[in-house]
């Protein structure tokens, strides 16, 4: 890409970021969560008193808890008893999760887009992601692959918010096969969604790596090596959720799940024909419990 189109796409990203409104802006309890997490000095206690000032969160968050999402023995009934079994940083993933589901609410824009599907979509690479990264043997960051995957095409909102013909005209040149959606969004709206995504999370201050996922879920070969694993993870769930059609399946559908890119990951095919299967067992329970 040459330097004047960088910077004509950064210029699009900055307006559109501009004029978003609502949707540029994290809850302040959310914020508070995060910064409070990304604190060494930080204890259970201070994440406690944030979220039991939001009841409206802390209900949604003991509601996932005590899903069969995570299958814990026994009735949760408290934040600070969820904090204790399951860690700052999941009780923190999940209060991202809460505060996102608000912002796929919206009218149809296009005959082959709305924000509903891609909420679906987004719930299912975040389910895809879970399962793929514990097929691979992760055990700590479950809930980080979760929400690293939930998130991944929040840029589209950016521009279904800032741009709606533009992108409506993406979404039906791409369903009538006339190429893909990162391009026709880059010809049609000037940059692509994993830009607005990046951008949006960067004004959040989310942490590098979800940070990083976002700008590169469709590129993750263009990740620090050390960001490439999870971009990969992010890559595959996504691709895989497309080619089942779980939700807005437009933006991967065109791409292959290759050997390379599941010896990336660390499984095999068998033991991703197992995650899809569970996938479509468990997708319309998660999407309930995170929209609810």
């Amino acid at each position: 890409m040459s330097v004047d189109v960088v910077n004509e796409s950064k210029a699009v990203v900055a307006q559109a970021l501009s004029v978003v409104g609502d949707i540029a802006t994290l809850p302040e309890v959310t914020v508070k969560i995060i910064e409070t997490v990304e604190d060494p000095r930080s204890t259970a206690r201070d994440l406690h008193e944030i979220i039991k000032r939001d009841p409206a969160l802390s209900a949604k968050v003991l509601k996932v808890v005590n899903s069969a999402f995570y299958g814990l023995p026994g009735q949760i009934a408290g934040i600070d008893r969820a904090i204790v079994l399951l860690g700052l940083s999941a009780v923190k993933n999940l209060a991202i999760a809460a505060s996102i589901a608000r912002l796929f609410k919206g009218d149809k824009i296009s005959e082959h887009f709305e924000a509903s599907e891609l909420w679906r979509h987004s719930v299912a690479v975040g389910l895809a992601a879970r399962l793929i990264g514990r097929a691979g043997g992760e055990v700590a960051n479950i809930d980080e692959l979760f929400v690293a995957g939930l998130i991944h095409d929040l840029g589209i909102l950016i521009e279904r918010q800032a741009f709606p013909e533009k992108l409506g005209e993406v979404c039906d040149r791409c369903a009538a096969g006339e190429g893909s959606f990162l391009d026709l969004e880059t010809s049609i709206i000037g940059a692509d969604h994993q830009q607005f995504g990046e951008a949006l999370t960067t004004k959040w201050r989310f942490p590098r790596h979800l940070r990083a996922v976002i700008g590169f879920h469709h590129r993750p070969g263009d990740l620090s090596p050390e960001l490439q694993r999870l971009g990969n993870l992010i890559h595959l769930a996504d691709v895989l959720c497309c080619k089942e059609e779980l939700g807005y399946a437009q933006t991967a559908s065109h791409l292959e799940i290759t050997e390379e890119l599941l010896d990336a990951v660390g499984i095999t095919v068998e033991q991703l024909t197992e995650v899809r299967d569970q996938l479509v067992e468990e997708l319309e329970e998660a999407v309930n419990m995170l929209t609810g």
